[in-house]
């Protein structure tokens, strides 16, 4: 067995470099690290420190566009409610201006009724006179034609004729009123 030990002692082991090969490998990776440490390095911690900020600015945004829309729908539904407040006030004003302009309405037809009754009855008193004055004519000329007939003897006499007739509508008159 031993001598198994010398013979592998005596031979290279190949999964092992040699020490000097070590050595330079070793050297080479710190130098190479040392650049990538010193010039890389910056530079990607620099790239990641952009990212941060920008996806916190990015939240710190959001947070803020999310207050300001918090801010501007609370805006909106306070103007909202003031329409709505002032749209009832305007129904309000109308319903009441209606009202007002419908009693205005009717006074004005109530008053313009009167006055066409009124117009009404005194054409109607006009028209009654006017046939009364006719009437009276008409009897008056009848009469006097009767009377004249049952005397004998004309009355055209204009004075005679008015008295003999005011005498008769009087005497009517007051059977008239008597019977009332």
């Amino acid at each position: 067995m031993s001598q198994l030990l010398t013979i592998a002692a005596e031979t290279e082991n190949p999964l092992l470099p040699p020490i000097p090969e070590l050595v330079i490998g070793l050297i080479a990776f710190v130098i190479v690290f040392g650049f990538l440490a010193k010039k890389l390095l910056p530079n990607i911690n620099k790239v990641l420190e952009q990212r941060r900020e920008a996806i916190e600015g990015g939240i710190e945004k959001a947070e803020a566009a999310q207050i300001e829309a918090q801010s501007v729908l609370e805006q909106y539904k306070a103007q909202l409610a003031e329409a709505r407040h002032e749209a009832a006030r305007l129904r309000q004003e109308a319903q009441e201006q209606g009202a007002a302009l419908i009693a205005e309405m009717r006074a004005e037809g109530q008053r313009q009724r009167e006055e066409i009754v009124a117009a009404g009855h005194a054409q109607i008193e006009a028209d009654r006179k006017v046939a009364a004055a006719a009437l009276r004519q008409d009897v008056g000329r009848l009469a006097t034609e009767l009377a004249g007939k049952l005397v004998g003897e004309s009355l055209e006499d204009y004075a005679r004729q008015s008295r003999v007739i005011d005498r008769f509508l009087g005497e009517l008159e007051e059977k008239a009123e008597a019977t009332r």
